[in-house]
């Protein structure tokens, strides 16, 4: 198998394996249920739908709110007193657009798109109920972490009927994890019982991402039983979410952010999901808590609201950090991911990392590919011997299959030796794939020049164009030219076919497979030039 042939399997492999991540994109098969049953009670406590039912309604009410904001280095959050949602979440350290004066918003509430995050407690004595969401009180509009401050907390208040509620929200220097806490005191002269939910709601919207560069937007949760699983808009259209789990999390992902609500992992806690109207819920309910007359019992949650920061999402809960999602090849990509923040850590520059892992990958799989072409040129050493066979065997193809076998045999040389190697190295490069386009870090990330941003494609194009350069040349320097006349055309069309998809795809995965091809050509010519030395590489070069 010569190296044409070689880059003909490497472009059916991509193409197939583009067309089949965009068709689990749009087809995701409806994930398998757990556990069905809800939590019954009575129609006086609480409604019998899920509690997005509580949002909605108690949204046409006639209470009074305004927004506050709470802030540290990293976050804004500007919360609603009217049932205290987080109804904006501004990344600080990350801009809308590139170069923009303007913060990343992931929590927003605009006409055009709702996606906030909601909690509160329902059950007997709730602060939410189907008539109302709680209204509380805060005692200022504006609180920021001060200089030198390590956290900051500010309680919501109300008190009803002889309870006190307090919604705490708590935020730590340099951190995306909000913990959302309540804290209620019992005065009524009687125990009483709170049942504690948190969801996400999100406009349903499609996927906006294209074959090239697919993304998903939609739900996830994590379970005792099920680590990580996508539950897609789609999957509740059909099925509301219904997972009993004394660990996990309920969250909204997107390309390189994330939004997730964690409960107390001690807890039996319920994982559900519904949708009402054009808007999706995703979240969790808690068990219900008993409080004795004076007595205060605190309800712990934590909301994790922004980029997709494996080591730190790692830490706030159990694999959270799966949100980014590397596929299949994850095992791969991990340790990829690992190499080229150490790379970026020495060099400063994440388009000089990319370079480095392609170098250090390369070199890794170096003996694939002296493996690879050796066979390369074994099997051209003996295209004389196969042609006589051919016409000596004419038509006869059992005949013809027999008698390559026994030469292939007599030669030592295994005709499938060129295709294993590369095969082998097909779930590597998948795997560098899937890391350059989940890492937050390569968003907005500078190479040089008119790369300015290793996540989004090439403005002038001129990756691509090199890129296709460069496959054209290694095309033009396999020794030995395709014998089939279709297939000579189908592969002097390929470096054509690649630059096109290539136009779309982020200026740092065009940059990898710009200087694995240039490293290939290298390797390539000292490879045969090795074989040339010990009389192995034929002589048509």
């Amino acid at each position: 198998m010569d190296s044409r042939r070689s880059l003909l399997v490497i472009a059916l492999l991509f193409i197939s394996f583009l067309i089949y991540q965009q068709w689990e994109i749009d087809n995701n098969p409806q994930l398998a249920q757990q556990n069905q049953q809800e939590q019954t009670q009575s129609q006086a406590e609480q409604p019998s739908a899920s509690a997005s039912v509580i949002q909605d309604t108690a949204a046409n009410n006639n209470q009074q709110s305004h927004l506050v904001t709470i802030e540290n280095d990293v976050l804004r959050l500007k919360i609603d007193t009217l049932g205290g949602d987080i109804v904006e979440a501004q990344l600080l350290k990350y801009d809308a657009e590139l170069h923009s004066a303007q913060p990343f918003s992931l929590l927003k509430n605009t006409p055009e798109l709702a996606y906030i995050a909601q909690s509160g407690l329902i059950g007997a004595n709730g602060s939410d109920t189907v008539s109302g969401r709680a209204n509380y009180q805060v005692e200022g509009d504006h609180f920021a972490l001060a200089e030198g401050q390590n956290e900051i907390a500010v309680p919501f208040t109300l008190v009803k009927d002889g309870i006190t509620y307090r919604k705490v929200f708590t935020l730590s220097r340099d951190s995306y994890d909000v913990k959302v806490n309540f804290e209620v005191t019992n005065a009524s002269g009687s125990p009483i019982q709170v049942q504690p939910y948190a969801q996400l709601k999100h406009t349903l919207v499609e996927n906006t991402g294209h074959i090239a560069m697919p993304t998903y937007l939609g739900g996830a949760y994590s379970s005792s039983e099920t680590n990580y699983k996508k539950y897609s808009f789609d999957d509740m259209k059909k099925e509301n979410l219904a997972v009993k789990t004394k660990q996990g999390w309920a969250a909204m992902l997107q390309h390189y952010f994330v939004s997730a609500w964690i409960p107390n992992q001690d807890a039996e806690n319920q994982l559900y999901s519904s949708t009402q109207g054009n808007f999706a819920y995703i979240g969790y309910r808690g068990p219900v808590t008993t409080i004795a007359n004076g007595a205060t019992d605190t309800i712990t949650s934590q909301l994790w609201v922004g980029p997709k920061l494996q080591d730190q999402m790692e830490k706030v809960a159990p694999h959270l950090d799966l949100t980014v999602d590397y596929g299949w090849a994850w095992f791969i990509a991990k340790p990829l991911f690992w190499l080229l923040q150490f790379i970026q850590s020495l060099v400063q520059n994440w388009g000089l990392a990319i370079i480095g892992v392609t170098i250090v990958v390369k070199a890794i799989l170096y003996p694939l590919t002296k493996a690879q072409y050796t066979s390369m040129a074994k099997m051209r050493m003996l295209q004389p011997k196969i042609q006589e066979l051919r016409e000596r065997c004419g038509d006869d193809r059992q005949r013809m299959s027999k008698e390559m076998m026994e030469l292939y045999k007599a030669e030592k040389v295994n005709p499938l030796g060129g295709c294993l190697p590369l095969l082998l190295q097909m779930p590597i490069f998948i795997a560098l794939y899937w890391t350059f386009l989940e890492a937050v870090e390569l968003r907005h990330a500078p190479f040089f020049g008119w790369i300015q941003d290793l996540s989004a494609q090439d403005p002038y194009y001129i990756l691509p164009l090199l890129m296709g350069a460069s496959m054209f040349l290694l095309q033009k320097m396999s020794p030995t030219p395709v014998a089939d006349p279709m297939q000579q055309k189908v592969m002097t069309f390929m470096p054509v076919m690649f630059t096109f998809f290539f136009l779309w795809f982020p200026s740092g995965l065009v940059l990898y497979w710009l200087v694995s091809n240039l490293i290939t050509i290298v390797q390539q010519q000292l490879i045969y030039r090795g074989l040339e030395k010990k009389g192995l590489h034929s002589r048509n070069k």
